[in-house]
This record gives C-alpha cells, sequence and structure tokens, in this order.
C-alpha cells in the first residue's frame, strides 16, 4: 500500500486526502490547527459569514425604496430599529467554522485518513518529522504533498496587535463595532471588508496604493465598484502608499510615503500574504521555489523533486479554495496513477464578495486590450434589467467575450448582486466551448438576471455569420 503523508489540512490538503484514500492509499494528514486551513477557519467561511450579515443589512437600507417603512413612524426608517451586535455577529461566524472544520474532520476519518495534530516537516523526500504534543512522531512517505498556505503579510512599522491594528484573522475579536475603520489595501481581501463594515454602518477610510481599487479585477468592474463605494460614503484615498500604523490615545494612526497621515479608530492590514515554506525542510530537500518563497509546481502539481507535491495558496498559482482543491486533487490522480488532465486555469470562475459581487471566468479585458487574444465583446447594463429594476438594483454589468469567427464564449464578467452564482452559466460555457448563439437559445426565466446573459449572446448574433467589428 502506498503511504501519503499530507502538511496542512486546507482545501487543497483535505481534498488531496479523499482522493488518496478512494484510490487506496494509506493517509496521514498533518495539520495544526484544525481542519479546512485558513479557508475554513479564518478567510473564506469567516469573512464570507460576515459579509452575508451586511448584505441583510444592506437589504433593510434599501428597503424604502421599495415602499417599505417602520411601524413606528419615529423611528424614519426600518434600518433605525435595528444595531449591530458585533459580537454576536463574531461568535456566530467563529462557530460556523468550527462547526465545517468540524465536518471536514469527520469525513476525512469516516474515509479512514489518519489525522496527525502537529507541525511537520521533512526529514527527506521520503519521510516527514510531526512534532506533536506527544512528542516527535517519524512518518515513511512513498509521496508527500505540501499544502501549508499562507499568512497575512505585515509591514515592519505597522505590526498587528490584535487589538486595534489588526489582520484579518484577528477582525473576528471585535465585540463592538469600529468607529472608524482604516483598511489598507484595496485588493480582494481589503475591498471585502471595507465593503462589509461600510453597509454594516461604520466609518470606512479605503487606503489604496494604485488609482483604482481591486487592481488585479476587471477595470471596468473595479470602477463600478469604486463609484459605489464612494456614493455610498466611503473616503477612498487613491494612489497613497502605507508605511506606518501606530496607536494613539483610543485610536490609530496611518502613516503615508507622502508624509499625510490617516486617523481612525482601528486599522485593518490587508497587504497580501507570504507562503507558509520556510522552516519545514524544502531546501534541504531540493525543493526549488521561486523568489517570492512560493513552491514551484508544474500542471500536475508535481515540485522539482520525485515523490514531493504541492497545492494551494502555497504554491502562488492562484489563491483561491477551489484552484487548491483540485491541484491537491490532480496532484494524487497522478501521483496513484489515475488519469489525470493538467490543471487549467482558463476555466477558473472568481468572485469578489463586495457590494455588488464582481465574478469572472476565462479571458480578461486585460488580455484583449494587451491583444493577446482577438475577441468580440458586449457589455449589458444591470440598469436594463427588468428583474433588477424590480430588486432596485442599479449598478453593474453582464460583459461576454467571443471569438470573432466561431461565436465561441471565452470569457466573461457578472457585476451584480449574487454574481457568485450567476457566474456559474458562463463557466459553464467557457469549458465547454459553447457558442453566443447556445447561450442565446437557452430558455432563461422572465425576469431574471440570469437573462441579461441570454440577451448578451443575442447581441453578439449577427445575421450570416459571426463578423468582427
Amino acid at each position: 500500500m502506498t503511504s501519503v503523508v499530507i502538511l496542512g489540512g486546507g482545501p487543497g490538503g483535505y481534498e488531496a486526502a479523499l482522493v488518496a484514500s478512494q484510490l487506496g492509499g494509506r493517509v496521514a494528514l498533518i495539520d495544526p490547527r484544525g481542519l479546512g486551513g485558513s479557508a475554513v477557519l479564518t478567510d473564506v467561511v469567516p469573512s464570507k459569514s460576515l459579509i452575508a450579515t451586511s448584505d441583510a443589512m444592506t437589504r433593510l437600507r434599501d428597503s424604502a425604496a421599495l415602499g417599505l417603512r417602520p411601524v413606528d413612524s419615529a423611528l424614519g426608517h426600518p434600518a433605525d430599529a435595528i444595531r449591530v451586535d458585533l459580537a454576536a455577529v463574531n461568535r456566530r461566524l467563529l462557530d460556523l467554522a468550527a462547526a465545517q472544520s468540524r465536518d471536514i474532520e469527520a469525513r476525512l476519518a469516516s474515509e479512514g485518513v489518519e489525522i496527525v495534530h502537529g507541525n511537520g516537516r521533512l526529514e527527506d523526500p521520503h519521510a516527514v518529522v510531526v512534532e506533536t504534543p506527544d512528542g516527535e512522531r517519524r512518518l515513511p512517505a512513498d509521496i508527500v504533498l505540501i499544502a501549508t498556505g499562507t499568512r497575512p503579510r505585515e509591514l515592519p512599522d505597522a505590526t498587528p496587535d490584535g487589538q486595534r491594528i489588526l489582520n484579518w484573522t484577528q477582525l473576528y475579536g471585535l465585540s463592538t463595532p469600529p468607529s472608524h475603520l482604516i483598511v489598507v489595501g484595496s485588493g480582494v481581501t481589503g475591498a471585502e471588508f471595507a465593503s462589509a463594515y461600510n453597509r454594516l454602518g461604520v466609518g470606512v477610510t479605503l487606503v489604496s496604493s494604485r488609482a483604482q481599487v481591486l487592481p488585479g479585477e476587471d477595470p471596468d468592474a473595479a470602477r463600478v465598484l469604486q463609484e459605489v463605494f464612494e456614493a455610498s460614503g466611503m473616503a477612498i484615498r487613491s494612489g497613497a502608499r502605507a508605511v506606518s500604523a501606530r496607536r494613539e490615545g483610543d485610536g490609530v494612526v496611518v502613516g503615508l510615503a507622502d508624509g499625510s497621515e490617516v486617523h481612525g479608530s482601528h486599522v485593518l492590514m490587508a497587504v497580501g500574504s507570504i507562503p507558509n515554506t520556510r522552516d519545514i525542510g524544502l531546501e534541504s530537500c531540493g525543493v526549488t521555489l521561486k523568489p517570492s518563497g512560493h513552491i514551484e509546481v508544474d500542471g500536475v502539481s508535481r515540485t522539482s523533486v520525485p515523490g514531493i507535491y504541492a497545492a494551494g495558496d502555497c504554491t502562488g498559482v492562484f489563491p483561491l479554495a477551489s484552484v487548491a482543491a483540485m491541484q491537491g486533487r490532480i496532484a494524487m490522480w497522478h501521483a496513484l496513477g489515475d488519469s489525470v488532465t493538467p490543471l487549467d486555469l482558463t476555466s477558473v470562475a472568481s468572485n469578489v464578495f463586495t457590494s455588488p459581487e464582481i465574478a469572472t471566468v476565462g479571458v480578461t479585458q486585460r488580455q484583449v486590450d494587451a491583444e493577446q487574444i482577438a475577441v468580440r465583446s458586449v457589455v449589458l447594463e444591470l440598469r436594463g434589467n427588468a428583474r433588477a429594476k424590480m430588486q432596485g438594483n442599479q449598478h453593474g454589468f453582464v460583459k461576454l467575450f467571443c471569438l470573432p469567427a466561431t461565436g465561441i464564449i471565452v470569457g466573461g464578467v457578472v457585476v451584480a448582486p449574487g454574481a457568485s452564482e450567476l457566474i456559474y452559466a458562463l463557466s459553464l460555457c467557457v469549458s465547454a466551448r459553447l457558442t453566443v448563439d447556445q447561450a442565446a437559445q437557452a430558455f432563461t426565466v422572465y425576469p431574471s438576471l440570469s437573462g441579461s446573459i441570454a440577451e448578451a449572446g443575442r447581441r453578439l448574433h449577427t445575421v450570416g455569420g459571426l463578423l468582427e467589428h
């Protein structure tokens, strides 16, 4: 029986463990904190639970436009009858994360995976040493998978203290809402938390080193989001690079590179992440690392050392739980001799859980603008959609990219409430290489937001064939 040892219990690790067990491997999974990794314990599950709460608050605030009024006219607005109990909110989301972690552990145990709680390191390419509460343990391994994830990056002069200067894993310890939250970093993490706290009624200043928020996303989508942020009262310091954060009395002061300062009650440092690849024996075993510290892998998750694979954020391939899980599965399929297709990033769907949400798949606007691929495209504003009008949604759009000669859909963007659900239709189109005509001819419900996807397909059809314009 082939012995498989996995370092890390996040999506890359636990999904790999399930595949390895299914294929007859003897599997040991090593994790120091709890199954699910950062995705479950401190990142995806708790942050999206917080966002769900802020969504509910947003619906209350928008309800007046739909004709809803409080029974007590003295309140003036339905949202005035609600206050945010942040301690209860955070208890709920941490309880959800813990429950999800327990469910994953139970599933692994039921599949025969041995779970070892502790910190593991490679002794050599065929042995892992684990520091457990009961002492050191050595695990022989025919195959090793490294799925150790990442941790928040820190600026030298802005060390988190867990009280006023926070990274995103520490926000859930707050018992009362900040009076003014400064968010440093306008990438996905910074934008999501800025959006959530702003919708919970917290004053937010977003410090962005770029001219526009979400510099890594579709520029049209990012522009819509910045407009929504500013219209909601969020202050955005664009082109401002934070260099320090310090406590001052009952607040914090964030220093910027130009010498100016931003004052608030709390600051969230969302300035990226670094891989957990140090001091786990990779270098001594000859595993090649990128200059960033991420592990170099190929399309089937192999490292430079035979028998050692890697998956997830520690590889720097694509920081998504879905990609980590697929990398882990692919690694085990390859290592244990099953049929396997290399990782294909052209069909990966991703989502930014702001309000509105931003979902993308396939070809990007930047690739089009750089003339890396020739496409036809169309953008349909959400304000023209009947369902959006009924729901009071005015911000967003559907964008579709197709190949000029064949009409095959190669990418798309959805900016809308629930974009994370709507993108599935476009993801199917991209992965199945459907044409705009096939998308247009499929029935959609009227009224529905998904109707805009079919309408985009109709807009890209031309009589007598698809001609580039």
